[in-house]
Order: C-alpha cells, then structure tokens, then sequence
C-alpha cells in the first residue's frame, strides 16, 4: 500500500525550491499540505518557506494535493515526502486521525515534525507534532464575528449563515464554531431580537461557492450576513454584484488577505476579513526546524493571529498582497 501511495504521490503537482544542491550537509526539509497550488493562500506560504529555505541554504520542497482538501492525496504525498528521509517534515494536520501514525512514525526516526497552518484539535495530546505555527482557529472565528456585530443594522431580525468551507477539517469547522460561539453570545445579550444562525456546508470552489450562497440569498434577502470559513467569500460579492445587489445589503467576512478580497472590500462587499499571517506559516517553522537540526533547540507553538482587517486598512495591504507575502 505504502508502495502505491508513494506512486501516486509522485505524480502530484509538486512545486519545490532547492538551493545549493551540492551542499553535503545541507538540510532537507519536506513541507506537506492539504491543499493545491491554485488556492492563492498557499502562494505567501510558500514565499516565506521559500525564503526562509534560502537563507539556511536548505533542499526543500512543498508539496500540494492535486485536489483542494484531498487528505488522502496528502497521505501519500507525505510518505513520498518522508521516503527522501528529510531532516524536517513541515505539514498541515487537517485530520485527527489520518495523519497520526505518520507523523509518529517520522517522529520515531528522528525526523523533526512540526504542524503548520492546522494542528489536531487536541494538539499536542492528540499528535505527536513537536510544535504548532498557526492561528487559534476558534479565536480568530469569535473575533471575526464580534467585529462584524459593528456593521449589524441597530434593530431588526439578524439572520446569519456561517459558511464551512471544508466539513469535518478541523480549521474550518473550529473557525465555524468560533463565529458561532460570539453570534449564541449576541443573541443572548439581545433577547429582544430575532437571531437565526444557519450552517451551510460551502466547499472551497469559488464558483460552487458562489452558486450555493447565492441561490440561497435570492431565495432568503432578509440575510443579513453571510461570514465564510476561508476566502470563497470574494466569489458570492461578485455574483452579488453581478445581480445588482448593493454593498452591505448582505454583509460578508471571512479569512486570509488575497487580492479578491481587497477587491472585494474596496467595492464595499467584504466588511471584515481575518489575517493569519501566511508568510510567517512558511518562514518560522523552517528557522525552527533548522535550530533545532543545528544547536537541538525544541521547536515551540507559534500563534501567528487574528489581525482583523477592515475596509481602511485596505490600501496599505495591496502592495503587500501583490509581493505575495501577505
């Protein structure tokens, strides 16, 4: 089975940096993750591994699933990943289970594990990953929805639909829960209005997306705010736009600074959106992994936020967005 893992692992879409091949006693270092290279997130994480790799003068390669989300495609992109035997293994632990004996396998060959980007619900109790670089997932889900409430209209009903991009990965469904635990807060605090909190399950195609969201707005226009898991968001204000829909008649937020979404909040469709910081993802768990391979320093858990980024922050973001690190 292993075997035949590796076989399809192969012929994954891989997109690697390497530098100073010749090197004897460079590092190698092996970055796995859950999604595909088209998901324009994945782009500034890659920059800021690829840099970080630069600096150490590290082998390195990131490796994407074929398929947005496909843990399976991971799997095996993992195992061809550990069977160069790397000195780092750097990877996203989108599943409680599927992950385990790999990484506790790797563990157990010394390799040095670090999860990036999504960790075990449980953490390290439920993983044997050395150390986590990434965001508090329902933290950062309450504080999205808790600045939103800002934008809410002063009365009337509030009917918000909170959007799981991915069911059952643990980043989607804990920002979700997240969003839902301040919208149960609000609705206490207010018992005099109506609040209605639905989950839809979205997926992570834009146009998909787009198409559910949408057709459930024309068929719902008392929504009041439709809050996303990831970045799909940019997708449902264009079909917005393209019906003529005004900004803020719906109010959206969602997750990660691209380009869409600036676009997105320029025209005044997107009211909050969450950064985690994807350049600190890629770049902080290579300065680790690399110390400890040097001097045998642990690697230690890194939250990289929750900046909340609103419509004036916009401009200032653009550059940065463009340059691919934020």
């Amino acid at each position: 089975m292993k075997k035949l893992l590796i076989s399809i692992a192969l012929s994954a879409t891989l997109m690697g940096t390497t530098t100073a091949v010749q090197a004897a006693d460079q590092m190698n270092i092996v970055f796995t993750i859950h999604s595909s290279a088209s998901n324009p997130f994945w782009q500034a994480v890659k920059k800021g591994f690829d840099d970080a790799c630069s600096k150490i003068e590290a082998n390195c390669q990131m490796i994407f699933t074929q398929t947005e989300g496909a843990i399976d495609q991971q799997v095996a992109n993992m195992l061809a990943g550990l069977a160069r035997q790397p000195d780092a293994l750097l990877t996203s632990i989108v599943d409680n289970n599927a992950l385990d004996q790999i990484i506790a396998d790797a563990r157990a060959d010394g390799i040095t594990v670090i999860g990036v980007n999504v960790d075990d619900t449980e953490g390290a109790d439920g993983n044997a990953r050395q150390a986590f670089v990434g965001q508090g997932f329902i933290p950062a889900g309450y504080s999205l929805a808790k600045k939103m409430a800002e934008f809410f209209p002063a009365e009337g009903p509030i009917k918000a639909v909170i959007g799981i991009s991915a069911p059952g990965q643990n980043w989607s469904e804990q920002r979700g829960l997240g969003v839902r635990n301040y919208l149960e807060e609000f609705q206490a605090a207010n018992p005099d209005r109506e609040v209605e909190i639905i989950r839809m399950d979205t997926g992570t195609d834009g146009a998909i997306v787009a198409e559910r969201v949408g057709a459930y707005i024309n068929a719902n226009p008392d929504t009041t705010v439709y809050f996303d898991t990831g970045l799909w968001h940019a997708f449902v204000a264009q079909v917005l736009a393209d019906r003529g829909i005004p900004p803020g008649q719906v109010l959206m937020g969602g997750f990660d600074i691209v380009t869409e979404v600036l676009v997105q909040m320029e025209a005044g469709y997107i009211q909050v959106q969450v950064d985690q910081q994807p350049y600190m993802q890629g770049f902080i768990p290579v300065m680790q992994a690399y110390l400890a391979h040097t001097v045998d320093l642990a690697p230690a858990d890194m939250d990289t936020g929750q900046g909340l980024v609103v419509a004036e922050d916009v401009a200032a973001l653009k550059d940065l967005a463009a340059q691919g690190v934020r």
